[in-house]
């Protein structure tokens, strides 16, 4: 089978044929339609979520979409036709956290779809059954895609920050591939809404296929929320995690508010007083990933029309690089797809 591989972490993903995998005992074969490219697939292949040379070679690719065709021992054969996508992390099932369906906290992580298991830059992937998560019937494979990380990401936020109707959102990096979806569920939970970004194309894609405020963030002392607001939001979700976007966030908080991080940069730090948030009883917290159940949630929004995904480029396994290269730039509005034909 075709796909690309790293051999080494920090390296551009290679073109190579691939002997087809057979699942193991508690596993099923997914033959891919296609795979979400995002941000984190190249953080996955830069090693940071994981850098042991024993985890390589290794096939990419998290956020795969796509058709059981082969299962393992102690499978049942029905879920040979399935349609599913992966989730991201690899949990085990059985320990405190997991058995309270907070499966991104487990306390025996195995590690990562993609780092510590091949993914969906190849033709066939092999999954634990219990990371093959079915969707509903009739949705495109390559739209599917956003559901596992873009979509099921902000469904998390939204439940973690306990976004109410109502209640006023600021999104910083609105246009990427999750923004460009947090912004979307924010509006399902009831939030009025604002996205920032820096982009030109993307501040318009805010403004005009989204409908919600825009504010160009190049200069975040420059940034103005809607007069409405006063200043400040109730929650800000900081999707750049640098620190002149988590200053900036920190500050705009109302009384109460929320500030939701979701980035992993090492070295990445800002200043922070005790004093003001016990003043304004505000909360820092991180968000980690989603739950298997957020992830289907996630899939019934888009079934329902609630969510669009956004997939602002797609390309075969030989121009896949394209779109690398266009998120290291910010280029790319929203999610790339890798789409196997």
């Amino acid at each position: 089978m075709r796909g690309r591989r790293i051999a080494r972490w920090g390296d551009t993903p290679q073109p190579i044929e691939l002997a087809e995998p057979e699942p193991g005992e508690g596993e099923v074969l997914v033959r891919v339609e296609a795979c979400g490219v995002g941000l984190t697939v190249l953080n996955c292949i830069r090693g940071d979520l994981g850098d042991d040379p024993a985890d390589l070679t290794r096939v990419p690719g998290h956020e795969l979409v796509g058709t059981v065709v082969a299962t393992g021992a102690g499978v049942p054969a029905e879920r040979v036709g399935r349609h599913v996508a992966a989730y991201f992390y690899l949990f085990c099932g059985a320990c405190t956290r997991c058995l309270a369906g907070e499966e991104s906290l487990c306390d025996a992580l195995g590690g990562f779809v993609g780092v510590q298991r091949d993914g969906g830059y190849a033709e066939l992937a092999v999954l634990p059954d219990r990371n093959a998560i079915a969707l509903p019937d009739g949705l495109d494979p390559v739209l599917a895609t956003a559901i596992p990380d873009a979509i099921a990401t902000p469904v998390h936020v939204a439940r973690r920050a306990r976004i109410a109707p109502g209640e006023r959102v600021a999104v910083v990096a609105a246009g990427g591939g999750v923004g460009v979806h947090m912004v979307q569920v924010a509006r399902v939970y009831g939030a009025d809404v604002v996205g920032l970004d820096v982009a030109p194309a993307k501040l318009a894609y805010l403004r005009d296929e989204l409908e919600v405020p825009a504010a160009d963030s190049g200069d975040f002392e420059a940034v103005l929320l809607p007069p409405a607001w006063e200043g400040t939001a109730d929650v800000v979700v900081d999707l750049l995690g640098m620190p002149a976007s988590l200053t900036w966030s920190l500050a705009h908080l109302s009384t109460g508010g929320r500030l939701v991080t979701l980035t992993t940069f090492r070295d990445v730090d800002f200043a922070v007083s005790p004093r003001d948030l016990v003043f304004a009883q505000s909360e820092i917290m991180g968000s980690r990933y989603a739950s298997r159940h957020e992830l289907v949630q996630a899939a019934r929004l888009v079934a329902e029309g609630r969510v669009s995904p956004v997939i602002g480029a797609r390309a075969g396994i030989d121009e896949v690089e394209d779109i690398h290269d266009a998120l290291r730039e910010g280029r790319l509005l929203g999610r790339g797809a890798l789409v196997w034909s």
